[in-house]
């Protein structure tokens, strides 16, 4: 069995061979792969959603050869190489865990471990960076309002106490409901976002990650009507043709598959 670093010469070799002789290979710019390394990491997500080892396994393997990929064009322009990539996250790991690396001690705790992660990022460069500056604005809003209120936590910019935040959620409730009444859209649109935000920071004070949750409720939702379609068509029937209380019943009966069996008094005896 080959060394993990023989393989991944093999795939630095691999990718020479391929940015030469590959007429897809050759024409690929930063620019041109900047989509399908977005399409590998949603189908990475995807199967960690699923907890399914081997697809996260292929899946890892699809990112790797994009982080290749970038290093050899970079390569090209004369601007960096793999070596130059790994060397600068090498350092950085060793630089931004001083807890393990250094004589800083966090007293076993994950929230000072990144506290003093952000305090970190804020230094390099000078001193010059701004506690929001690395949020990407390409990235999807729900993940970007969780990684705004992780760095704004990261500085000591929280609730007190996590119970704090209902109180939150619940005066953008009312001054939704408050817009709502007025029919004004544009005001809508901007307590929704406000509520939005603030459910974000809810979950991410009780330690769940919103995007996953959402997702899930995604997945379960599509289940339930999928099941609800299938009984549809099952009976030579169109969804359009079915009455609200119809597809409710099916809804049920969906929802009591989703539900996790129970053992019966016999069985817990």
């Amino acid at each position: 069995m080959k060394s993990k670093t023989e393989e991944f010469e093999r795939l630095l070799e691999i990718m020479d061979e391929l940015r030469e002789k590959c007429p897809w290979d050759k024409k690929q710019t930063l620019e041109s792969l900047r989509k399908l390394t977005i399409e590998e990491t949603y189908e990475l997500a995807d199967a960690i959603l699923k907890n399914d080892l081997q697809e996260i396994k292929k899946e890892l393997g699809d990112l790797m050869l994009h982080i290749v990929f970038y290093a050899k064009i970079g390569s090209e322009k004369e601007a960096f190489d793999m070596g130059d990539v790994l060397k600068g996250i090498n350092e950085k790991l060793v630089y931004r865990h001083p807890h393990v690396f250094g004589d800083v001690d966090v007293d076993g705790s994950p929230k000072k471990v990144e506290e003093n992660w952000e305090a970190l990022k804020l230094k390099e460069k000078g001193g010059n960076k701004r506690v929001l500056e690395g949020v990407p604005a390409a990235m999807p809003s729900l993940v970007k309002a969780n990684r705004i209120q992780e760095k704004a936590s990261g500085v000591g910019f929280d609730w007190e106490y996590k119970e704090q935040v209902w109180d939150k959620v619940k005066e953008e409730v009312d001054e939704l409901a408050h817009e709502i009444e007025q029919v004004d859209k544009d005001k809508i649109e901007a307590e929704f976002g406000d509520l939005f935000f603030a459910m974000v920071n809810a979950a991410r004070l009780y330690g769940v990650d919103p995007e996953a949750a959402l997702e899930r409720t995604n997945l379960k939702f599509m289940k339930r009507f999928n099941y609800l379609e299938s009984k549809t068509l099952m009976k030579g029937k169109d969804l359009h043709e079915m009455s609200l209380a119809e597809m409710d019943k099916y809804w049920e009966e969906a929802k009591k598959e989703d539900a996790p069996s129970r053992p019966s008094p016999k069985e817990k005896e």
